[in-house]
C-alpha cells in the first residue's frame, strides 16, 4: 500500500466516499476498513454530514467493520513494541471517541513476515482472533497441505494461555482475489480496474477493468469463482471459507465493483445445488464468528515467529531490515523524544495546575509527533520500502513533530523557572559545528526513565578550558577532547546522575585559571597494512576500565580480545567491515532491492589498512579506528569509535562500566553494495544466534542450510538486541535502530549497517524502489560481554538506557549575573517523582486528551444521542502502563512478580483518587473484557477468558512479561 497524502486525497477519499454510498444501496453489502490514518483524513477533510450519518448507521448494522483499528497496519519486523502500542492506541482512541466501537479482529495481511509479539499485543488489546498472510513460501505450502493454517497462538512463553489468540494464516492466494480468468485476457473480479491518481481518467475507463458480468459470461464467472473456493476449502478444517474480495488500491469506484459482485453472488446462490456452495458478503468478524461457532479443537502454536519471510528461493525479504537506515534512526529518535515529552508534560500539568502555557496548544504539539511516529510504523514506512518522495514525507512529519515537542519541553522549563527575559533557551537544534559560544552556558538534562541513571551527555564546545557545575554550584566530573566530527570544536562529556523522571541543570563556564574538566590526550598510531600482519609476532596493548580490558594488536590496529575482569573470562574478538556485492540486472540473476537481499557470493573485506587514534582521559577512553582501502589511500571508507568509561567514586557506574559503546561511520557506499560489521570470536556458538522480536522477547535462530540463497535466508531482524553465547560466556549487541543480523559462522555475528542499490526490474523502476541511498550513516551499537548471569542483569536496563537517552536542552546566559534563571533552592533540586525496580519499565505516562467516557454504556449512549463531547481535551485522565521486562525463569531474582503500590509510585504527581485498569489501548474496562476462549488440547471447552487479576486498593502485582494499563485520576489541586 503506497502511502502518502497525495494518494489519500485522490484515491482513499474516493474509496470511502464511494464505498459508503454503495453500502447504503444494498442491505446485503459489507466492507472492512483497516488503517485509521486514511480514514481520519477522509473523515476530517472530505466526508459530508450525510457520509458521516451513514458511517454511524453502517457500523451499527455491522455492515462496515473496522479491523485492527490502528493508525496503520504496522510492520512486524523492525518496529518496537512501544511504537506498535502507540499507533494502535491512537487509532483505537479515535474510533472509541467517535463511534463507541472497539475493533476485535486483526487483518495483518501485508507485513513481510509475522512476529510473535503481535498475537500478544492484539490479545492484550481485547481482540478475539488474528489474521496474517505473509509467511515463508515453503512453510505455507506445508501448512496448507496439512490443513494447519489455523491454530491457537501462544505468542509469549511467559503469558502463554492467558494471552493466546486464534490465528488464521491466509492461503497461497493471500489477501487478493485471483486475477486470472480462463475465459478473458483481462484481470478477473476487478471491475474498477487499476487506480490512477492524482488525475483519474475523465471518461471513467481505468486500465485493466475486468469484463462486466453479463448473461453471456455469468456462468463462466461463477464457475471460476466456485472452483477457486473449492480449491481453498481443501486447505482448511471447517467448511467456512474466507474469500477476500479486493486487493491493493481497489474499491475506488465501488459502484461498478458492487453491481457486478451482486449479480455474481445472486447467481451462485440461485444455483447452489449445482455448485455445492453458498456465498454471502461478510466482514472478518462474520467469518471468525462462523468458525468459532463450529466448536472445533485447534492445535496450539508456541512462541516461534514467522521470520524471515521468503516468496521463493531467491526472494528472501531480509534486505528491508536495514533499508533506509537514516529513516530507521530518525523514527526511533522521534519515538524516544515523544516518550520523554509525554511524561514531562504530564508532570508539568499535574504539578502546575495554573500555568502560562496553553495546554491545548501543548497537546497539539505532542499530537503532531504522536501522529508522525504512528504513521512511520507502517509496513511501507520504517521498513524503507517506500519511494524517496514518500520517505521525505515521513521525515518531514517526524522532524516537524520533534521540533514541536522540543519547543514544548523548552517552554515548560522556561515557565517552571520563570526565567529572566535575558536568558535564552533553545533545544538541541543549535548548530553542532560552531560549538557552544564563548559565554556561560547551561544545559538542562531530563531523564525520562523511571530509574535513577548515571550516564554521560555530550556537548559540542569551542575551547578546552572549561568548568562544569550543577544547580548548587558543585563541580561536576567532565572530560573535553578533540572532536571526531570537526577540527574547530571539542566534545565535552559531562557525567550526569539524574533521578527517575527528573531533570538537572548544569552550567558550563569558561575557566580562567583553575580548570575542573579533564582533558583527553590523543595518541595517533601509524596506519597498518592488515594483509601482512600474520607474518609478524603479535604486539598487544591494553585499554581498560573497571569492567573490561580490551587488547589491540599493534600490527593491525584491530581489536584482539576482551576480558571481563570480574569473571576473568577472555574472549578473542576481532571486528571487520565487509561488503556483499549484489546484482542489479534482472537478466543476469536475482537482485537486491528495498525489500530483498540476494548476495552474489560471500562478503568481501573492504579495507587493507587501518589507522588508529587513542584518546584517553580520566573518565573515558575513546579508540578511533579508520579503515582505508589500502595503505596509501587518502580518505578512509569506514570508521569505528569505541568508548569505555571509568566512573569516579560516589557515582553508581555499574551500567556505564559494563558496556563498550561503538559508533560507526558508513557511506556513501558504491552502488550495489551492502555493508556489514562482522564480529568474530572464539566462542563455540554452534552458529546459534538469538535476536529480539520488537524489543519485547527473544527468539532462538539456529543456522539453516538451504539449497539456494542460504546467506540471505539466515538474516533476521534485530530491532534492539542480538546475542551469541557458549556454555560460559555471552556477547550481547544492543542497537539504537533496527538492522539485519546473522551468524554466518561459528562464533560470529554480523550486523548489516547500510545498503545502496540500483536495479532494472520494471516494477521497482515504476515505483522508484531502487534504493539508491547515497547517505552517510552513524549507527550505534553497545556491546556487553560476560557470564550469562551478569549479562541478564544488565542488558534490559542498558537496552532501555540506549533507547531513552536523557533529553538535552541548551541555553545561554547573558548579562552580568552568572547565575541560572530562577536559581533552584536547595530543597527544590527535583526529587524522584517516579521510581520503579530494575525489572519493571514505565512504558507510558501521558495525558492522551481523549474525551470519551470510560464507562462503555455511557459512551455509547452519548454517541447515540449525538452528544459526543466536543471542545477541550480531557486533561484529568492520565494513561499509565507498566511492563515487566523479564521472562519466567530468566533470572532467579528479576523474573519474580513485583508488587507495586500505584498511589505511592505516583505520589510525586499528586494524590491519586481513582485507578481504573484498562485493556492495552485503553478502550476496555479490564473487568468487562471477555475474550473468546478457543477450544484446544489444553482447554477442551470453549468459553470466555478473563484478562488478568484486577488491582485492589492501588496494589498491583505485575507478573513476568505482563504489560498493565491504567487510567489514573488525581485529586484536583
Amino acid at each position: 500500500i503506497f502511502f502518502f497524502q497525495e494518494s489519500m486525497h485522490a484515491y482513499a477519499a474516493n474509496v470511502y466516499t464511494s464505498v459508503v454510498e454503495e453500502l447504503m444501496k444494498g442491505k446485503q453489502r459489507k466492507f472492512i476498513a483497516v488503517e485509521q490514518e486514511f480514514f481520519r483524513l477522509w473523515w476530517d477533510a472530505v466526508a459530508t454530514d450525510t457520509n458521516k450519518q451513514h458511517v454511524h448507521q453502517l457500523l451499527q448494522e455491522g455492515r462496515l467493520e473496522f479491523v485492527i483499528g490502528g493508525q496503520v497496519m504496522h510492520d512486524e519486523a523492525v518496529t518496537l513494541i512501544d511504537d506498535q502500542i502507540l499507533q494502535l492506541t491512537e487509532g483505537h482512541g479515535f474510533l472509541y471517541e467517535t463511534f463507541g466501537i472497539r475493533p476485535q479482529f486483526s487483518w495483518h495481511v501485508d507485513p513481510f513476515g509475522a512476529s510473535a509479539t503481535t498475537p500478544t499485543l492484539f490479545a492484550l488489546a481485547g481482540f478475539n482472533a488474528h489474521l496474517i498472510s505473509r509467511i515463508d513460501y515453503d512453510l505455507k505450502t506445508d501448512m496448507q497441505k496439512n490443513k494447519k493454517l489455523q491454530f491457537v497462538w501462544q505468542g509469549s512463553p511467559s503469558l502463554s494461555e492467558r494471552q493466546e489468540i486464534f490465528t488464521h494464516v491466509m492461503d497461497q492466494y493471500s489477501y487478493c482475489t485471483p486475477s486470472q480468468l480462463p475465459f478473458s485476457n483481462r484481470s478477473g473480479f476487478y471491475w474498477n480496474g487499476i487506480a490512477v491518481f492524482p488525475d483519474p481518467p475523465k471518461d471513467g475507463v481505468y486500465p485493466n477493468m475486468s469484463l462486466p458480468v453479463t448473461d453471456a459470461n455469468i456462468h463462466l464467472y461463477a464457475q471460476t469463482m466456485v472452483e477457486n473456493i473449492k480449491e481453498r476449502a481443501a486447505w482448511f478444517q471447517t467448511s467456512d471459507i474466507l474469500w477476500p474480495w479486493g486487493c491493493d488500491k481497489q474499491f475506488f469506484n465501488a459502484s461498478v465493483q458492487y453491481s457486478n459482485m451482486d449479480l455474481l453472488l445472486d447467481y451462485i446462490n440461485k444455483h447452489s445445488e449445482e455448485f455445492g456452495v453458498t456465498v454471502q458478503y461478510a466482514t472478518v468478524g462474520d467469518y471468525f464468528h462462523a468458525v468459532y461457532r463450529r466448536n472445533f479443537t485447534w492445535e496450539i502454536r508456541d512462541s516461534q515467529d514467522f521470520l524471515p519471510y521468503s516468496t521463493e528461493s531467491f526472494q528472501a525479504w531480509t534486505g528491508f531490515y536495514t533499508s533506509r537506515s537514516t529513516l530507521k534512526g530518525i523514527a526511533r529518535k522521534a519515538s524516544s523524544l515523544l516518550y520523554a515529552g509525554e511524561s514531562f508534560f504530564t508532570q508539568y500539568v499535574r504539578k502546575h495546575p495554573t500555568t502560562s502555557i496553553c495546554r491545548c496548544k501543548a497537546l497539539k504539539q505532542l499530537q503532531s509527533l504522536r501522529w508522525a511516529v504512528s504513521e512511520v510504523q507502517h509496513h511501507d514506512g520504517i521498513t524503507g520500502t517506500e519511494s524517496p518522495k514518500v520517505k521525505d514525507m515521513y521525515m518531514n512529519n517526524l522532524v516537524y513533530g520533534m521540533f514541536n515537542v522540543k519547543k514544548l519541553m523548552a517552554s515548560i522549563i522556561f515557565d517552571m523557572n520563570s526565567a529572566k527575559k535575558n536568558g535564552n533557551i533553545y533545544s538541541s537544534v543549535y548548530n553542532k559545528d560552531s560549538g557552544i559560544p564563548d559565554v556561560e552556558q547551561y544545559v538542562v538534562v531530563y531523564n525520562p526513565l523511571a530509574w535513577n541513571i548515571t550516564t554521560f551527555i555530550t556537548v559540542s564546545v569551542s575551547h578546552l578550558a572549561l568548568s562544569v557545575y550543577d544547580e548548587l554550584g558543585h563541580s561536576v566530573p567532565a572530560q573535553v577532547q578533540n572532536s571526531v566530527e570537526s577540527h574547530s570544536t571539542y566534545d565535552l562529556y559531562i557525567l550526569v546522575a539524574i533521578n527517575g523522571m527528573s531533570y538537572r541543570k548544569y552550567s558550563i563556564k569558561p575557566s580562567h585559571g583553575k580548570q575542573s574538566t579533564f582533558v583527553g590526550k590523543s595518541v595517533k598510531y601509524k596506519r597498518k597494512d592488515v594483509t601482512y600482519a600474520d607474518q609478524q609476532s603479535q604486539q598487544l596493548f591494553p585499554v581498560a576500565n573497571n569492567c573490561y580490558q580490551i587488547l589491540f594488536d599493534q600490527n593491525t590496529n584491530l581489536m584482539h580480545s576482551i576480558t571481563e575482569r570480574e569473571s576473568k573470562q577472555t574472549v578473542q574478538l576481532t571486528q571487520e567491515f565487509l561488503e556483499y556485492h549484489v546484482n542489479g540486472d534482472i537478466r543476469k540473476g536475482p537482485i537486491s532491492d528495498n525489500y530483498l537481499f540476494a548476495p552474489n557470493a560471500s562478503a568481501v573485506p573492504v579495507s587493507k589498512a587501518v589507522g588508529l587514534e587513542l584518546v584517553s582521559g580520566s573518565l573515558m577512553t575513546e579508540i578511533r579506528q579508520y579503515f582505508y582501502s589500502n595503505v596509501t589511500a587518502e580518505d578512509y571508507v569506514y570508521a569505528a569509535f569505541t568508548r569505555m568509561y571509568t566512573v569516579p567514586e560516589g557515582y553508581d557506574g555499574k551500567l556505564l562500566c559494563h558496556r563498550i559503546e561503538q559508533e560507526y561511520r558508513v557511506g556513501p557506499l558504491e552502488l550495489n553494495r551492502e555493508a556489514v560489521l562482522r564480529t568474530s570470536t572464539n566462542l563455540n556458538t554452534r552458529q546459534l544466534l538469538y535476536t529480539d522480536n520488537n524489543g519485547y522477547q527473544i527468539q532462538k535462530r539456529p543456522f539453516k542450510a538451504y539449497v539456494n540463497n542460504t546467506v540471505a535466508r539466515n538474516y533476521y531482524p534485530m530491532t534492539q538486541t542480538a546475542y551469541i553465547e557458549d556454555n560460559t560466556t555471552r556477547l550481547m549487541l544492543l542497537a539504537e535502530r533496527a538492522h539485519g543480523v546473522s551468524s554466518q559462522g561459528n562464533g560470529q555475528v554480523e550486523v548489516m549497517l547500510h545498503r545502496r542499490l540500483w536495479n532494472n526490474l520494471q516494477w521497482d523502476l515504476n515505483y522508484n524502489l531502487t534504493l539508491n541511498d547515497s547517505s552517510v550513516v552513524h549507527p550505534v551499537i553497545w556491546l556487553i560481554l560476560g557470564p550469562q548471569a551478569v549479562t541478564s542483569i544488565f542488558y534490559q536496563t542498558s537496552r532501555l538506557a540506549l533507547e531513552h537517552k536523557p533529553v538535552v536542552m541548551f541555553g545561554e546566559l547573558s548579562g552580568d549575573k552568572p547565575k541560572l534563571p530562577g536559581q533552584l533552592q536547595q530543597n527544590e533540586v527535583p526529587g524522584s517523582p517516579v521510581t520503579l525496580p530494575p525489572n519493571l519499565h514505565l512504558q507510558t505516562l501521558s495525558i492522551p486528551g481523549w474525551r470519551y467516557s470510560s464507562n462503555h454504556s455511557e459512551q455509547v449512549h452519548s454517541i447515540c444521542m449525538g452528544k459526543q463531547k466536543q471542545g477541550d481535551a480531557d486533561f484529568s485522565r492520565v494513561l499509565l502502563r507498566i511492563r515487566h521486562l523479564y521472562e519466567v525463569g530468566e533470572d532467579p531474582v528479576l523474573s519474580q512478580p513485583v508488587m507495586v503500590d500505584l498511589k505511592s509510585l505516583l505520589k510525586g504527581l499528586g494524590s491519586v483518587m481513582l485507578v481504573e485498569e484498562r485493556s492495552l489501548t485503553g478502550t476496555w474496562d479490564i473487568n468487562t473484557l471477555k475474550r473468546w476462549k478457543w477450544r484446544n488440547a489444553q482447554y477442551p471447552s470453549k468459553g470466555f477468558s478473563n484478562s488478568t487479576e484486577t488491582s485492589e486498593n492501588y496494589m498491583v502485582t505485575v507478573h513476568p512479561m505482563e504489560i498493565r494499563t491504567f487510567f489514573v485520576y488525581f485529586q484536583s489541586q
